[in-house]
C-alpha cells in the first residue's frame, strides 16, 4: 500500500510538470494556431500548411497527455481516500498509483526531448562488422531487437533495404521508423554494439566477440529544406534480390545513389552511398533514395552544430559517431551501456526490445547538455 508521502510526491511532480510545460499557455496557443488554419487560402502553400497542422497536432498532444495524467493522479488520490472508508482494496490503490507513476515518468522523459529534430521520424541502419557469419547473425539479432522495440511503442516500420548474410544473418538493413518522437528516443542507439557469447557457428564452442554498427538519422519530410546539389548525384540500377516475385528479380528495379559530399569545414570529399530495393518500381525507389539522402545531409548538419559540445566535453567520455556504446555479454547475463553505466541482467528482455531503461539513462545524462548547446 502506498504512503501519503508517495501520493504527495506524485501530486507535486505532476503539478511541477504542468507548470514547466505551461499547459495553460499551450491551450491559448492551440486556439491561436487553429485560427490560422481557417484563413482563406491556407492550403495554397501545402508545405506551410502541413507544417502548421503538425504544430497544432503536437501542441494538442501535450495538452491531452497532461490531462490524462492529471485524471490518473486525481483518481489515485480519490482511491487513497476511499480506502480509508474500505470502499476499495490496497491492490486497487497501488494499481492506480503505478499507472499514474508510469505515465508521469513517460511525460517527464518526453519533456527532455527539446531539440527540433527530436520530434521527427528516423532512419535506423544496421551494418555487420568484421567477423563474417557471427557478426552478420549479430546484426540480424539487433534488427529483431529494434523491430520489437518499435512494435511495443506503436511505431510503424518499413524496411527500405536489406542484404542477407552469406550463410546466416544480414550484412545490412535500413529501417524507416515513424512515430511520436521516434528520432528523439532512438538517437541514443547510434554507435557500435558489441556481442560476447559462445558462438553457435564455432565448432570448438569458443567464446567470441562480434560487432555491429547502428546509425540513426532524422527522417526529413517535404517541410524541411535541405539542399542537394544535382551535379554531385550519380545513379546505378541493379536487380533486387529476395522476396518480391519474379518481376523483381528479372527487372533492374533496385537503385544505388552516389552523392559526392564535400565537408564545408574541412573541404574533404566523401561519397555517400544509398541503396533502395523497397519497391518494384524503379521510380519509387529513386524517390525513396533521395529522401534518405536528404535525411543524411540534414543529420550531418546537426553533427556540425554539435561540434562545439564535443569540445566542451573534451576530457570526459566522448559520445561520437561510431564509438562503442554498449556490450551484450550473454554468458554473464549482462548488458551494459558504457556511456551512462546503466546495466541490466535481463538479457532476454533487452533482446526482445526492452530498451527503455537504456534510453532513459541516456536522456537523463545527456539531454540537458544538448539543450544548453
Amino acid at each position: 500500500m502506498i504512503t501519503i508521502e508517495q501520493l504527495k510526491e506524485l501530486t507535486d511532480r505532476t503539478s511541477a510538470l504542468g507548470r514547466y510545460l505551461d499547459i495553460e499557455g499551450k491551450r491559448i496557443q492551440v486556439e491561436e494556431e487553429q485560427l490560422r488554419t481557417q484563413a482563406p487560402g491556407f492550403w495554397d502553400d501545402p508545405k506551410a500548411a502541413e507544417a502548421q497542422m503538425k504544430l497544432v497536432k503536437g501542441l494538442q498532444k501535450w495538452i491531452d497527455s497532461y490531462s490524462e495524467l492529471k485524471t490518473l493522479v486525481d483518481e489515485t488520490a480519490l482511491a487513497f481516500d476511499f480506502y480509508k472508508d474500505e470502499m476499495v482494496t490496497e491492490e486497487e490503490v497501488d494499481a492506480n498509483y503505478q499507472k499514474a507513476s508510469a505515465m508521469l515518468e513517460s511525460l517527464e522523459l518526453k519533456n527532455m526531448l527539446r531539440q527540433d529534430e527530436d520530434v521527427m521520424d528516423c532512419v535506423l541502419k544496421i551494418n555487420s562488422g568484421a567477423g563474417g557469419t557471427e557478426s552478420q547473425d549479430w546484426a540480424s539479432m539487433l534488427m529483431r531487437m529494434y523491430l520489437r522495440y518499435c512494435e511495443q511503442h506503436d511505431y510503424r516500420t518499413r524496411i527500405s533495404n536489406l542484404q542477407d548474410g552469406d550463410e546466416a544473418g544480414i550484412k545490412t538493413v535500413t529501417i524507416e521508423v515513424e512515430g511520436d518522437m521516434a528520432y528523439g528516443y532512438l538517437k541514443s542507439e547510434s554507435g557500435v554494439h558489441r556481442l560476447v557469447r559462445v558462438s553457435p557457428f564455432n565448432a570448438q564452442g569458443k567464446r567470441m566477440t562480434s560487432f555491429a554498427s547502428v546509425f540513426v538519422t532524422p527522417l526529413v519530410d517535404d517541410t524541411i529544406e535541405v539542399y542537394v546539389d544535382p551535379s554531385k548525384i550519380s545513379w546505378d540500377t541493379f536487380r533486387s534480390s529476395g522476396a518480391g516475385g519474379q518481376n523483381v528479380n528479372k527487372v533492374e528495379t533496385g537503385v544505388r545513389l552516389r552523392y559526392q559530399y564535400t565537408d564545408p569545414d574541412t573541404g574533404e570529399q566523401e561519397e555517400i552511398l544509398i541503396e533502395n530495393t523497397e519497391s518494384r518500381k524503379q521510380l519509387e525507389n529513386r524517390e525513396n533514395a533521395m529522401r534518405l539522402l536528404r535525411s543524411q545531409l540534414y543529420d550531418r548538419e546537426l553533427k556540425r552544430r554539435q561540434a562545439a559540445q564535443a569540445k566542451i566535453e573534451a576530457g570526459k567520455k566522448k559520445i561520437e559517431w561510431g564509438s562503442q556504446i554498449r556490450s551484450y555479454v550473454f554468458d554473464d547475463r549482462r548488458v551494459k551501456d558504457h556511456r551512462t553505466g546503466y546495466q541490466t541482467s535481463d538479457v532476454g528482455g533487452v533482446m526482445d526490445g526492452k530498451l527503455d531503461g537504456f534510453i532513459k539513462a541516456y536522456l537523463m545524462e545527456f539531454a540537458e547538455k544538448e539543450d544548453n548547446n
